[in-house]
Parts: structure tokens; C-alpha cells; sequence
């Protein structure tokens, strides 16, 4: 649902998913320009500081979208001096609380609907809305 999360902030006709997990030289979603450069890099979770490090150099924007709580502080403090040289590198930060009610919306067929006004997020599965407020973590 994170990757989904992703997919709505940063919506591009060019942006899209890729193997994920099962690709390593591939982030979870990514958007290429008509001549196959690398735009935008975008990372879930709490990926390995090397591999941020490759993907700062090959992409022109990379984001990584940090959902675990107490584990992502952790991921950050260990990390937080090397990602920080980065240039290219923003980190959004969701709360635990934010991406386990996110989680909820969840199912096998599904029709969701996004709105993105200003650092808020909501969305929706007809049934339920989640508001969601996306914390800057690095820009």
C-alpha cells in the first residue's frame, strides 16, 4: 500500500513499478525519460545507505518513503550522516500509526481514490478514508 502511496505523490504518466524486491538494481518504482534516463528513483522501507548512494548517482531525484515507526528513527539515526551529503536525496517519513490504517484499506480487488491538497493526504476505498500527513524527514 506504501509503493501505492508513492505511485499517488508523485503521479507521472513516465512514473512506474518495477520488479521490486526481486531486482537489485531496481527501486520499487521509478521514472525514465523518453531517451531511458533515470528521473526519479523511488525507494520503500529503510534501503541500505550503499544503495541509496548508486541511485543518487544514476537518477536525477531519488525519494525513499520510510513507514516503520521506532524502526525507521532507527534506519535515520544510523544513517542520517552519509544520507545526508546527498543532494538528491528527500526522505518522507509516515508514521507507524498512518501506515498500518493505510494497510487496513487493503484488498484483493480494489478502487481507491487520492487527494493531495497541500501536505495532506487522503485516501479512500469508498467505505473508508484515511488522512494521512506525510512528514519531511530530508528535502
Amino acid at each position: 500500500m506504501v509503493r501505492l502511496l508513492a505511485f499517488a505523490l508523485h503521479a507521472d504518466p513516465q512514473l512506474t513499478f518495477t520488479k521490486g524486491l526481486s531486482a537489485d538494481d531496481e527501486p520499487d518504482l521509478w521514472q525514465r525519460s523518453l531517451g531511458g534516463e533515470i528521473e526519479r528513483w523511488i525507494e520503500v522501507g529503510q534501503p541500505d545507505e550503499r544503495r541509496l548512494r548508486k541511485a543518487s548517482g544514476r537518477a536525477r531525484e531519488v525519494t525513499v518513503i520510510t513507514y516503520a515507526g521506532r524502526a525507521a528513527d532507527l534506519w535515520w539515526q544510523h544513517n542520517s550522516a552519509a544520507l545526508e551529503r546527498l543532494r538528491n536525496l528527500r526522505i518522507i517519513d509516515l508514521s507507524s500509526d498512518e501506515s498500518q490504517a493505510l494497510s487496513r484499506l487493503a484488498e484483493r480487488s480494489m478502487d481507491l481514490q487520492c487527494t493531495i491538497d497541500g501536505g495532506e493526504v487522503w485516501i479512500g476505498n469508498g467505505r473508508e478514508t484515511v488522512g494521512l500527513i506525510p512528514r519531511l524527514r530530508q528535502v
